[in-house]
């Protein structure tokens, strides 16, 4: 492989995330709906599912659940209940027994109107804690009669407050006992007095923090463990996983999750128009859980239970995300500043890294100063390939020089950046997150532009010192624009990602004079030699 042809796979390999990426993620289908204001459906699944325990993929239900496609306006404006206050959260209930509003107490998140984070949209197709009947009947007579709260205020300090609801139907009465922790979390238990089939949500994903290369839908934690995800758009509406123990409806920063590690739960998921997941718990006589909704912040998981950290989804690269995202962290409780964490997260990766990348670089300089024996050889057997190869590989061999060194140390990198990109994407710690004078929010854009110019300048500067053979003009000019074009695509990008890029790069620049400087000497070695 020539030196223009390993420049050209690099430029490929980067154009790939910041190119390719966004069409490569699966969008969104939306169907059209003739009627979005019709009455909630209820869930007709099977019976018994065979479904082993620790099976790794979901059952296929025996009938197609419907959708349900909407509510009516009837239903979202019915009245509220009960009035929920803790140091987390602000909630109320409905009549239906739903959690109809849910304001997460996030100073950070404050709107410049004053408005906070409110985790449940009046349209939502279903809302948290509701329930859903197999009985058609059962279900409409459901959505008609009204619960009956036992407080119509709950405040929350120091100690766990009880609110019980009971909706008292023709053929069943439902109790739900809500017990909210200080934590900000709950615990809920429902009893019916009489046996019968019926599903409970924990609503539809916020839609407070949302964006196409995060995700948004429906994460289920499986009884090994392991995490499947179903993102907006991609429903089957069949799905059944037995015995899970998270369910979390999710966006890029908040989540309504269902969990419990002792027993687990069976998940249902079913569909509205949009193909987007809806997610249900499969209940019984006696049905107990606990709920948490919320940011998806580390530190407040990881207190609830360190599982509960798993719905922070990095996506493909989370086994190398998480323990990226806990070097972070960990630089940050030392630091005390985001920017700088990332700034020191950074020097730290490239000193890890700096073996294989300066094999990669040392390479790059070998075989710049082969190259007039290269061309040599190239011109000598151009019409015979093999021996061109042949001769080329003797060369290579006897001056210790690989010509796959400049790209392989870069392929294997392309995953740690992929890792650290989620990251800074998906952490919420970063919102609102200054650094320096200018930069208020890591999670945005620089307002200025500042850090996108001077990535874009050390990549040019890097370009400048590295080692290049360029035979095709047409090569040699793309290259030289590559940096324009990378400015371009970072003006929009987090300000934390594009602080990452440049301090990698003015790292990479730094390491460059380094290994110049020592195949300097060496060559100067063997002259005198």
């Amino acid at each position: 492989m020539t030196q223009q042809q390993r420049m050209v796979l690099a430029v490929v390999l980067s154009f790939i995330f910041f190119v390719a990426y966004d069409f490569l993620l699966p969008k969104p289908k939306h169907i059209a709906q003739e009627n979005n204001q019709t009455t909630q459906q209820p869930l007709t699944t099977q019976k018994a599912n065979a479904t082993p325990i620790a099976s790794s993929a979901p059952a296929p239900m025996e009938n197609k659940t419907p959708t349900p496609a909407g509510i009516t306006k009837e239903q979202s404006d019915t009245k509220n209940i009960a009035n929920i206050i803790t140091p987390a959260f602000h909630a109320k209930i409905d009549e239906l027994g739903r959690i109809s509003l849910y304001e997460v107490l996030l100073e950070k998140f404050k709107t410049k109107d004053g408005k906070l984070p409110n985790l449940v949209d009046p349209s939502s197709p279903v809302k948290p804690l509701e329930i859903r009947f197999s009985d058609p009947a059962l279900n409409e007579e459901a959505f008609k009669v009204p619960y009956t709260a036992s407080s119509s205020d709950i405040k929350v300090s120091n100690e766990d407050k009880e609110l019980v609801l009971t909706q008292k139907l023709s053929k069943v009465t439902i109790t739900k006992k809500i017990i909210f922790h200080p934590n900000g979390t709950y615990s809920l238990h429902i009893s019916l007095s009489n046996p019968v089939e019926y599903y409970v949500s924990p609503g539809f994903r916020p839609k407070e923090a949302s964006d196409k290369f995060t995700f948004m839908g429906v994460l289920i934690r499986k009884a090994d463990g392991t995490i499947d995800t179903i993102k907006d758009g991609g429903a089957k509406g069949n799905e059944v996983y037995m015995k899970a123990n998270i369910l979390s409806a999710c966006d890029k920063y908040f989540a309504t999750t269902f969990y419990n590690f002792k027993d687990g739960f069976d998940v249902y998921i079913t569909k509205d128009a949009k193909e987007d997941p809806l997610a249900f718990v499969k209940g019984s006589k006696e049905f107990q859980l606990s709920g948490y909704a919320g940011a998806k912040s580390h530190k407040r998981l990881a207190a609830i239970d360190p599982r509960m950290t798993d719905i922070i989804e990095y996506g493909f690269f989370t086994f190398l995300a998480k323990p990226m995202f806990i070097l972070l962290k960990t630089i940050h409780s030392y630091i005390g500043n985001w920017g700088w964490a990332i700034v020191a997260t950074t020097i730290l990766l490239r000193l890890v890294l700096f073996p294989l990348t300066y094999k990669g670089m040392v390479s790059m300089n070998r075989l710049k100063a082969l190259s007039p024996k290269i061309k040599e050889i190239q011109k000598k057997y151009k019409g015979e390939p093999q021996k061109m190869n042949a001769k080329m590989m003797e060369l290579y061999k006897k001056h210790n020089a690989n010509p796959m060194g400049g790209c392989l140390p870069m392929i294997l990198q392309i995953p740690v950046f992929f890792a650290i990109y989620r990251v800074l994407l998906n952490a919420v710690e970063l919102k609102h997150a200054p650094w320096m004078g200018w930069i208020h929010d890591l999670s945005a854009m620089d307002p200025y532009y500042i850090l996108p110019i001077l990535m874009a300048g050390t990549m040019f500067w890097q370009q400048r010192i590295t080692p290049t053979n360029f035979t095709d003009p047409m090569q040699e000019k793309i290259m030289k624009f590559l940096p324009l074009i990378f400015m371009f695509f970072f003006v929009t990008f987090p300000a934390g990602l594009t602080l990452y890029w440049f301090v990698n790069n003015l790292f990479g620049v730094l390491q460059q004079y380094y290994v110049n400087s020592i195949f300097k000497k060496e060559k100067e070695q063997k002259g005198v030699a």
